[in-house]
């Protein structure tokens, strides 16, 4: 497992960890002011509390509105940082084209820690704490969208476990529609090789042009003129295939400027 596998898995912990600690420092104050024992206090309430909710959590309507909202809230603002105006200025490959999605789906990763945290007692922190812990050195995910939506389908486990079923099911349903619409345009990259010298501007703009009108949005475009080559970054269409596109593409460049194409698709 290499570093980049490490930060990414330990993201949860470091999240768990900064909602954790506010909590406990609340719970400590309450439980010094009520004369408690802090992990009596953090204990037997809140275990009592989940093994109360269970299944008639489907009929506490006002709850389900809540967690919707936090849900939707965190998608929201998410989704604001991850799309920055400026952020399709540093694509430049796959992996920087997924991170918004990224972005997205940690946003919804500490809403549910934080809803599960604040609505039923500290004990669900604790026990993300050792979720946290195993993942970081027991995990190993190259992709860091596989390692979000790990996390995700943990935390639904965590909460099913924990005799919360209407909120496990709240945020299976919301994050499956939510990959739905994120993951409908998948995105595609391509190296266009061998191309005839001195032409790489023109063939640039010719393959640009032939994605353009195959209804592609193009993320990002660099030339290289000592190769020569040409990559490209693009969202494809939600019907479209690397195949499809690439005989499309062979038929709309012109033979002069056409080279060969490699593809890596997300």
């Amino acid at each position: 497992m290499n570093k980049g596998t490490f930060g990414r898995a330990g993201l949860l912990f470091v999240c768990a960890a900064l909602l954790s600690v506010p909590l406990l420092l609340l719970g400590a104050a309450g439980a010094f002011a009520q004369d408690v024992p802090l992990f009596a206090a953090a204990g037997g309430a809140d275990t009592n509390a989940l093994a109360s909710i269970g299944w008639r959590g489907f009929l506490d309507v006002n709850s389900l509105l809540e967690e919707l909202a936090a849900l939707s809230l965190a998608t929201v603002l998410g989704a604001l940082i991850a799309f920055h105006p400026l952020t399709p200025r540093s694509v430049d490959t796959l992996e920087e084209a997924e991170l918004p999605k990224v972005y997205i789906m940690y946003a919804i990763v500490g809403a549910v820690i934080g809803v599960a945290v604040l609505q039923y007692g500290m004990v669900v922190g604790i026990v993300v704490f050792g979720l946290g812990g195993l993942m970081r050195f027991r995990t190993s995910v190259d992709s860091s969208r596989d390692t979000g939506r790990l996390i995700v389908v943990t935390l639904v486990g965590l909460i099913a476990g924990l005799n919360l079923p209407h909120f496990a099911v709240l945020a299976t349903v919301f994050v499956y529609v939510l990959i739905f619409l994120l993951d409908a345009h998948p995105i595609c990259r391509i190296v266009i090789k061998e191309l005839p010298d001195a032409r790489v501007s023109a063939a640039a703009e010719a393959y640009r042009v032939a994605l353009v009108h195959l209804k592609c949005k193009v993320l990002s475009e660099r030339k290289h003129f000592a190769k020569p080559r040409v990559d490209f970054v693009f969202r494809a269409p939600r019907a479209a295939t690397p195949e499809t596109l690439h005989a499309e593409l062979f038929r709309l460049v012109p033979p002069e400027v056409r080279g060969e194409i490699d593809w890596e698709v997300d």
